[in-house]
């Protein structure tokens, strides 16, 4: 069951994508896209690199937030939707990170199996 628990960094990269392709960026779009990939990927290094863009995603959200809001409030619109539904999306994001660190997905990409093999030549 450990496709459940992907689901969330999916939607992230999702979303990221309708972001960039709608800010007419289609090199990150595509990017995006492609890191759906790695969730098939069933290695550590996979599993690391989609944290990692999950990430910088949600940071790009809030720099998103953050400018548009300011875009807002210079023109006299109203900005407290937009930055709730934003940063909720950034929240969103990061959080999807955190589900490779739950006891399936390390399973899944094999984390265990790295760490193991180190320790017994350790000792």
């Amino acid at each position: 069951m450990a496709i459940v628990y992907l689901i969330p960094p999916v939607v992230g990269f999702v979303l990221l994508a309708a972001h960039f392709f709608r800010g007419e960026n289609q090199l990150a779009a595509l990017v995006s896209i492609l890191m759906i990939i790695l969730v098939f990927v069933r290695r550590p290094w996979a599993a690391r690199t989609i944290q990692v863009c999950l990430v910088l995603g949600s940071i790009e959200w809030l720099r998103s937030t953050i400018s548009l809001v300011h875009y807002r409030i210079e023109t006299g619109q109203p900005f407290l939707r937009l930055a709730i539904i934003l940063g909720g999306v950034a929240l969103f994001t990061a959080l999807a990170s955190l589900v490779f660190q739950t006891s399936k997905l390390e399973a899944h990409f094999r984390f265990g199996s790295v760490t193991s093999s180190n320790d017994d030549s350790a000792g």
